[in-house]
């Protein structure tokens, strides 16, 4: 499809539209011509908008069979491949991260939520009996419990944290908490894996720990001492003793 010259060549056109629509000085040079159908094309012109570098002014002009007159469309200010634009729209609840909620804020989990099941169907542990749906029924007890694919979710997450076994200061740690005094054992079937500290001298004092964490607040922690006094090195600058002086 050949481009029309008769639109081609009304680039004056084009200005005159882009430079009513826009700010005075925000139109610059002739970039181009692009053939979008036929008898439809767009002039685009560079944008002068201080912070719209790439940026193009696109008018979009066409002509009726066997008529002379040009006709613009429209006027629009569009991003060119240099052009730095807004990040993808990423919806309110992907954009949340732990510590995001302030006072007052509610966040309800979806209506699909793969980490939640009603309580009748999964109990938690002990709490797995026969009376879970009349339980629920009759208001008793939680509607909704974790799912087992809830439950792997929280222990991967709590395992691959600053709670697990990568942690730094877990991996200098002389003991791990499965060992501590100060852990103490949860219900259901994470406590197989995980407890809580009780430390309250710890990082970790109030949060879930994996067994397999550790930190130098270890109850069975202890300070060691060398048994000899320690023998220090020469002075660089020796104040202490006598300078000896020959003939003195």
């Amino acid at each position: 499809m050949s481009t029309d010259p008769q639109l081609s060549a009304a680039v004056d056109t084009a200005r005159a539209a882009a430079d009513g629509a826009a700010d005075a000085g925000a139109v610059g040079d002739h970039l181009r011509v692009v053939e979008d159908d036929e008898r439809l094309v767009s002039h685009h012109f560079a944008c002068l908008v201080p912070g719209y570098v790439g940026w193009y002014w696109s008018v979009s002009v066409s002509r009726a069979p066997d008529s002379d007159v040009v006709t613009i469309n429209d006027v629009v200010l569009l991003p060119g491949d240099d052009a730095i634009i807004a990040p993808p729209w990423t919806p309110y609840r992907e954009r949340i991260r732990p510590g995001d909620l302030s006072p007052g804020d509610v966040l309800p989990p979806d209506e699909d939520d793969v980490r939640l099941v009603p309580a009748w169907s999964a109990g938690d542990g002990e709490e797995q009996t026969p009376d879970r749906f009349f339980a629920r029924e009759v208001g008793l007890g939680r509607e909704w419990v974790l799912s087992l694919e809830g439950r792997e979710m929280a222990a991967d997450r709590w395992q691959e944290g600053d709670q697990g076994p990568d942690a730094p200061i877990a991996q200098q740690a002389a003991g791990v908490c499965h060992s501590c005094g100060f852990m103490v054992s949860l219900a259901g079937p994470l406590s197989k894996r995980f407890g809580v500290c009780a430390n309250g001298m710890a990082n970790d004092d109030g949060r879930v720990v994996s067994f397999d964490h550790g930190c130098g607040a270890h109850s069975g922690a202890r300070l060691s001492r060398s048994a000899s006094a320690q023998k220090l090195p020469l002075p660089v600058f020796d104040t202490l003793t006598l300078d000896e002086v020959d003939g003195l």
